[in-house]
């Protein structure tokens, strides 16, 4: 009787103890658990606003959500009574390791997020980047997928992409193409400009405006080089190019132009 009167009075003495934090830290665990949902509303609410990218929302909602309840029951813990100093420490040597472990690829993490975020490319564009061009057909969160346009696949790491020099070639709307038509010493320029305006009325796909520029671009040692500009939509790029190189191979024989190669005169003495 006297060991259960004990036992009574231990558990008497313990509830007096503890109940009221018990009780204290249900409650802030119920209100916190209803602020991190309303936080967590609110944060999305903003991604929404600012057209975040679909494939992001669910990972940072995630992420933050997470770490908000740790947080919470971190704090709840300490209200019992229980001792969080070496808990915590153990915690963050265990993240210490593990990051030095990951360190690569919590890089590529990062650069996945910020990618996402400030959108130096889109899904769609043809970029050059890290000594690959392609066009992007994916962007996961730790790496981007291109397509060559020879039909190979690039996997490039977002660590690297992130923080390394890019170009995107689909980011404007119009693109500038320059050519450089070479006609002999001797030949009528005039005639050989007036062939290429010719040339570049036909090609609907050519701009008016910015209006194409024509000049006299060099004397170089074996030919008289014109410079030749246009500008076109992006998309198009290409097709002019190659369209503008055959129209004036094939007509300038006609019009009496010469398309010159690099030659050698040799002189030999007796």
């Amino acid at each position: 009787m006297e060991k259960a009167q004990e036992i009574m009075d231990w558990l008497s003495e313990l509830a007096v103890q503890y109940g009221l934090k018990i009780i204290g830290a249900v409650v802030v665990l119920v209100v916190g658990l209803w602020v991190i949902k309303a936080i967590m509303k609110g944060i999305k609410k903003t991604m929404n606003k600012r057209n975040l990218d679909e494939s992001l929302k669910p990972f940072l909602l995630s992420m933050i959500s997470i770490l908000l309840k740790v947080m919470l029951v971190i704090s709840v813990l300490a209200m019992v009574g229980i001792q969080m100093t070496s808990f915590i420490a153990i915690l963050g040597a265990a993240g210490l390791a593990v990051g030095l472990a990951l360190s690569g690829t919590l890089q590529n993490f990062a650069g996945g997020v910020m990618i996402l975020i400030f959108k130096p490319f889109k899904v769609g564009d043809f970029i050059d980047a890290q000594g690959y061009m392609g066009t992007v057909t994916e962007i996961q969160i730790f790496i981007t997928i291109l397509l060559t346009p020879d039909n190979k696949t690039i996997i490039i790491p977002n660590g690297p992409l992130s923080t390394g020099s890019l170009t995107n070639f689909s980011s404007q709307e119009n693109r500038r193409v320059d050519w450089t038509f070479g006609i002999a010493y001797g030949d009528d320029y005039d005639k050989a400009k007036s062939l290429i305006i010719d040339l570049l009325k036909t090609e609907e796909k050519v701009l008016n405006d910015p209006e194409p520029f024509i000049a006299l671009g060099e004397m170089a040692d074996s030919s008289v080089n014109i410079t030749v500009r246009a500008w076109v939509n992006a998309a198009d790029y290409w097709t002019v190019f190659f369209s503008m190189n055959e129209k004036f191979y094939k007509e300038a024989d006609k019009k009496g132009l010469s398309i010159p190669f690099p030659q050698l005169d040799v002189h030999l003495a007796k």
